[in-house]
């Protein structure tokens, strides 16, 4: 799982392997520079305790190599002018090796940023495109965790993890070429140590990694109760919930530092093993350094100075490499979750062959059944037309399959069996996005973005001008409500429109939907009660919407049933009546008996 999970991270990675190569190059560059620095400190001590001279006849083949490159820089040089020259080279090479140093650091953020960027789009897109069906299973807040937290610490992946781990080789390799020249046998005592390390960090990895995973959980589970808390406020407040909310995430909030404080018991203990080790290579260095028969070679006090110098630098990028599973299993944790959504099969994908979507004669149900859980269906040999230009209204009790009926045409859910067609073309062989562009939606819940009026109403047709716009308001009665806010059209709505009353959202939803012109309506007549002006303005908004169009309405006013060409009478997901209004009030069933309990004093009061 992990290694197919790190293949698909590095896939995504692929478009930055240009500017990973780069950083990769600006370090090399930089541990060989740092590589220089320690070169040049030997003839600089040697100038300071007066021998700046005395390179020849060197034990180590480093002093050799001194000798060859930097003693022409310094030959015939007093010490004093001899040190002065070597400190201007110990500067120069200082600068650009951190110069190349502040490069590479900045192409790794250009890799990991652009890589969290494509892992978010990637993210957001399939979210686009999976079924309704999957976001009422999913908390919200774990979705928001996978697209920001997850895909975050996916980066240390390819950067704080496998770039590190190029970039501390390749000062390793410079810095045990260096150590090599001043003292193979030294060397190999200081390499031959590390495998201790290795071996102790490798046993901690698996505990790491068990609750890394549950640390991601347990951060999911926080962003959406957090998430669905903020969005209940009212309701918490209405019942005065405040305590129990607050025990609840008190609760949720001590098993998150519970688990943070376990994950990061195991993840800290690299560094202090690695210091202890760190340490012990070095006693273990001065104790070989001050015997010839273990170094293999008699060492000056500057040369020994510059190796143990040298063993110290080697020490952090080991400790970095040591820290490197550790990192890798967080990030793998992390990848894993956020490829588990990318592996959500999508739903919205046109069937090969799909056309474009016309609409000139009529909608056509034939013997559609939907469910949403097998065996359980919510509606049941469903066949019914309606012509073009006709008005079907649908009513029946709570429960019994409207709203699912409405939610087939843009294809929100397609039937188990059955089919709807447009035009005698089964919508499944029709493009998804051509068809909804035929559809105007006006739900009964309400949905409006956190954005200006002007974008919430042009939602529904995208780049329409203010002109436009302006027009699509005024017909839904919305425009006068609307110039009275403080911005007028530039006026940010808030979280789901709660800067508006009821019925100013149901006209902002009206108007957007006008604004789109479209040919077929779908409305969910809203049931929340209004005021009595409120009200005239939203049912005489509602009429121009459905003027000269087709439109299949779930009906809850008296108006729109009496207005409708036929209705539609629903009860357990069957269709039990359908006919003309007085035609099914002499029939005395279902429909007599709604129209007695909901439309009969709209009526008389008419």
């Amino acid at each position: 799982m992990a290694e197919s999970t790190a293949r698909r991270l590095l896939g995504v990675a692929r478009p930055y392997s240009g500017l990973f190569l780069l950083g990769l190059g600006a370090t090399l560059v930089a541990s060989l520079l740092d590589g220089v620095t320690v070169v040049v400190l030997v003839p600089l001590l040697k100038a300071l305790f007066g021998t700046a001279g005395a390179f020849a006849g060197g034990d180590t083949k480093l002093e050799e190599l001194i000798d060859r490159v930097i003693g022409p820089l310094i030959a015939g040089l007093p010490p004093r002018a001899a040190g002065a020259r070597l400190v201007g080279v110990l500067l120069v090479a200082l600068v650009l090796k951190n110069a190349m140093q502040y490069a590479s650091n900045q192409l790794s953020v250009a890799v990991q940023e652009g890589l969290v960027y494509s892992l978010r789009v990637r993210l957001y897109r399939h979210l686009l495109a999976l079924d309704l069906g999957f976001f009422q299973r999913t908390r919200a807040g774990q979705l928001i965790s996978g697209i920001m937290t997850d895909a975050d610490r996916t980066k240390q992946a390819v950067t704080a993890s496998l770039a590190a781990l190029f970039q501390n080789a390749m000062v390793i390799l410079i810095t045990l070429f260096i150590l090599t020249r001043i003292s193979g046998r030294l060397t190999l005592i200081t390499v031959a140590t590390a495998p201790v390390l290795v071996l102790v960090i490798r046993s901690l990895l698996g505990r790491l990694r068990r609750h890394s995973r549950l640390w991601h959980e347990e951060t999911a589970e926080l962003t959406a109760t957090v998430t669905e808390r903020l969005g209940a406020m009212k309701l918490i407040r209405a019942y005065g919930a405040e305590p129990q909310e607050e025990e609840r995430f008190r609760d949720q909030a001590h098993r998150y530092r519970k688990r943070v404080q376990r994950t990061q018991r195991y993840s800290s203990m690299t560094s202090p093993l690695s210091e202890v080790f760190g340490g012990l290579v070095l006693i273990l260095i001065i104790w070989a350094a001050a015997n010839p028969e273990l170094s293999g070679a008699r060492l000056g006090p500057e040369v020994t100075i510059v190796f143990l110098v040298t063993a110290l630098r080697i020490m952090s990028p080991i400790k970095s490499i040591s820290q490197f599973p550790a990192s890798w299993a967080v990030a793998m944790t992390s990848a894993e979750r956020v490829f588990a959504l990318l592996d959500q099969p999508p739903a919205e994908t046109d069937a090969p062959g799909a056309v474009p979507a016309l609409f000139e004669r009529e909608i056509g149900f034939d013997r559609v059944t939907v469910a949403y859980e097998p065996g359980r269906p919510v509606l049941r040999d469903i066949a019914f037309t309606v012509p073009k230009g006709h008005v079907m209204a649908i009513v029946g009790p709570s429960g019994a399959g409207k709203t699912t009926l409405l939610e087939l045409l843009p294809r929100f859910h397609d039937p188990e069996s059955g089919t709807v067609t447009l035009d005698g073309v089964p919508l499944t062989g029709l493009q998804r996005r051509s068809l909804r562009q035929l559809l105007g939606v006006v739900s009964q819940d309400t949905v409006l973005l956190n954005d200006t009026v002007r974008a919430n109403i042009e939602y529904g047709r995208t780049g329409a001008t203010i002109e436009q716009v302006e027009a699509a308001a005024r017909a839904a009665n919305a425009h006068q409500f609307i110039t009275e806010l403080p911005g007028g059209y530039a006026t940010l709505l808030g979280e789901r429109g709660t800067r508006l009353s009821g019925g100013q959202r149901q006209r902002i939803a009206i108007a957007r939907a006008l604004l789109r012109d479209p040919p077929i309506l779908l409305l969910d007549e809203a049931t929340s009660a209004l005021d009595t002006e409120s009200e005239r303005l939203v049912q005489d908004a509602i009429d121009r919407l459905m003027k000269d169009r087709t439109v299949l309405v779930v009906a809850h006013r008296l108006a729109t049933v009496l207005d409708a060409d036929e209705i539609l009478v629903l009860e357990g997901g069957r269709i039990v009546e359908r006919g003309a209004h007085q035609a099914l009030l002499a029939q005395g069933g279902l429909y007599r008996r709604l129209y007695d309990l909901q439309f009969r004093s709209a009526e008389v009061s008419a």
